[in-house]
């Protein structure tokens, strides 16, 4: 059974190799959803998430006879890292099943700390399911991401080191995948104070863990789809979800757009590149699913910070777009000198930064004699946009607005 003692010596086992994360008052965020808010940053772990301290937490309690057999593990790319730095520590071997789908800085992670790496499956579950095959084939000894006691224990940790920086805490959030993180920390917190809320976040793309909350028994989904890979795990495990129902006491969930505001929320007001599922319980106080906790003080774990680069840029250009700050339009000018020179000083007057401007005389919808021209602009809000839009339509360009 897990318990706190389990989590204890877990805490003396992994003490040498887990970094003690900032735990940090977070002002803005605090002001925004009315309560005092502190963030538990594990983006800044080593390997850039919390999943090493199960990683190594299970790997150390293996017998000498399974450590020489070497490791195998399913991951989407966070536990995969926590694996092979772990295995690296041993100097063990470590075979990393992950989705084809992962990002390539995960991937790269992994192979970094000298695993070998096999992409199998569109998602975690088909990732899993090929690995304890290959294990099975390869006499090799499988780690799993969340359903096993020691890597919950090592998972724990984690609020053992909240507990030691915040002592009167009334709630913590912590994002939701397979359970393992939640378990673990759930485990913890109960057993030391069980007046402090547990609040467990899912992403809604990926529901079988908090539907089975709700249900109160296991069910699995027929598909996941989230930019929060790290939590997107299609079937409920029996054995974290007994855990959840017993120590978590609410459980909610959040959409991508969510998520990917509160990814850019915390790059621009915290300095921080945290990843999808590092970022949901961010985007829960940001979007307003916990009001109930106004004047209270709360923790969100930052559980991981390894953000594909080509999907974080993405999320910038597709925030900068909602907030107003980047505005696309296309014109149809008349296809002679001067036109467009006078189209681009309407926008220099109206205080438009063109940063990319694209010219079509030969699309099929155009009359001949016409052009369109496409332009992606700086621009400073709403109401700014707005002007832009009222003084194109006067001056003719805009007639379809």
């Amino acid at each position: 059974m897990l318990d706190l003692n389990k989590i204890y010596e877990a805490r003396e086992r992994i003490k040498d190799v887990v970094a003690k994360t900032p735990f940090s008052y977070a002002q803005y965020l605090s002001e925004i959803a009315g309560c005092e808010v502190y963030l538990k940053k594990e983006n800044l772990q080593v390997t850039g998430a919390f999943k090493i301290r199960g990683a190594y937490n299970k790997i150390a309690t293996l017998s000498e006879a399974q450590r020489a057999c070497g490791v195998i593990a399913a991951s989407a790319g966070n536990h995969a890292q926590g694996i092979a730095l772990s295995a690296s520590k041993f100097n063990i071997r470590a075979v990393i099943v992950m989705p084809e789908s992962t990002p390539l800085t995960k991937v790269n992670g992994v192979k970094y700390y000298g695993a070998e790496v096999i992409l199998a499956g569109t998602n975690y579950d088909e990732a899993y399911a090929y690995a304890t095959s290959y294990g099975k084939e390869n006499s090799l000894t499988f780690v799993h991401p969340f359903e096993d006691e020691e890597v919950m224990a090592g998972q724990g940790t984690l609020a053992l080191d909240i507990l030691d920086d915040c002592e009167a805490l009334d709630a913590v959030i912590i994002p939701v995948g397979g359970g393992g993180l939640i378990s673990g920390m759930a485990t913890a917190f109960k057993s030391i104070n069980p007046n402090i809320e547990v609040i467990g976040v899912s992403a809604k793309g990926a529901p079988a863990f908090k539907d089975s909350y709700t249900l109160k028994k296991a069910v699995d989904s027929l598909s996941v789809r989230t930019i929060a890979d790290g939590i997107a795990v299609r079937d409920t495990s029996e054995i974290t979800l007994a855990y959840a129902l017993k120590n978590v006491d609410d459980f909610i969930s959040v959409d991508d757009e969510e998520i990917a505001s509160a990814i850019l929320f915390l790059l621009e007001k915290q300095k921080l590149v945290v990843e999808g599922a590092g970022a949901a319980s961010v985007a829960a106080m940001l979007h307003n699913k916990l009001d109930r906790l106004k004047g209270k003080k709360v923790a969100l774990v930052l559980s991981g910070g390894n953000m594909d680069v080509t999907l974080l840029s993405v999320i910038i250009e597709k925030g900068l777009l909602k907030s107003g700050r980047k505005m696309n339009i296309t014109v149809t000018l008349i296809d002679k000198p001067g036109s467009l020179m006078r189209f681009t000083q309407i926008l220099e007057e109206l205080n438009a930064n063109i940063v990319h401007i694209a010219y079509d005389r030969t699309s099929i919808s155009l009359d001949y004699g016409d052009a369109n021209v496409t332009v992606h602009m700086e621009t400073k809000g709403e109401t700014h946009q707005q002007e832009i839009k009222d003084v194109l339509k006067y001056e003719g360009y805009l007639r379809g607005y």
